[in-house]
C-alpha cells in the first residue's frame, strides 16, 4: 500500500471534510499506485487533518476530466481551467472514506521536516 503526505489549502480541505470536494486536481502524480492520502492543511493552518482513501487516479483532458468531476470538484470550472492551462493532461484523485482526525497532527509526525510541495511518500 502507498500513502502519500498531500499538501492542500484550507479552503479545499474544508470542502474534502465536508463532503463537496471528492475529487483533488494535481497536474503531476507519483510514479507508485497511491492507495491513501494524508491530508496536510497548508498555510495557515499547517497541520495534518485527515486522512482518504484513492479509489481511482483519473488522467485525461483537462475537459474531460472537468466533464467527469465538476459535480464533486469542490471549485468552479474558472479556477480550474486557470489551473490546468496549458496543459495537456490533467490528473485527478477520487477520494473516498475521508476521515478527519479529532486532533491535529503535526508534519514531524510523519517523518517531514517541512511541508512537500506537491506530494511526499510516507513510509
Amino acid at each position: 500500500m502507498t500513502t502519500i503526505l498531500l499538501p492542500i489549502k484550507p479552503k479545499f480541505v474544508k470542502e474534502i471534510l465536508a463532503g463537496n470536494k471528492l475529487f483533488e486536481f494535481r497536474k503531476q502524480i507519483p510514479t507508485r499506485k497511491v492507495d491513501k492520502v494524508i491530508i496536510y492543511s497548508s498555510s495557515p493552518v499547517c497541520a495534518v487533518v485527515g486522512e482518504a482513501e484513492v479509489s481511482e487516479i483519473l488522467s485525461d483532458t483537462p475537459t474531460n476530466i472537468w466533464g467527469i468531476t465538476k459535480n464533486y470538484s469542490g471549485i468552479d470550472a474558472v479556477f480550474f481551467f486557470e489551473y490546468f492551462q496549458g496543459k495537456s493532461i490533467a490528473y485527478a484523485y477520487k477520494l473516498k472514506n475521508i476521515k478527519r482526525y479529532k486532533n491535529l497532527k503535526q508534519i514531524t509526525d510523519y517523518g517531514f521536516k517541512c511541508a512537500p510541495q506537491s506530494f511526499g511518500y510516507i513510509k
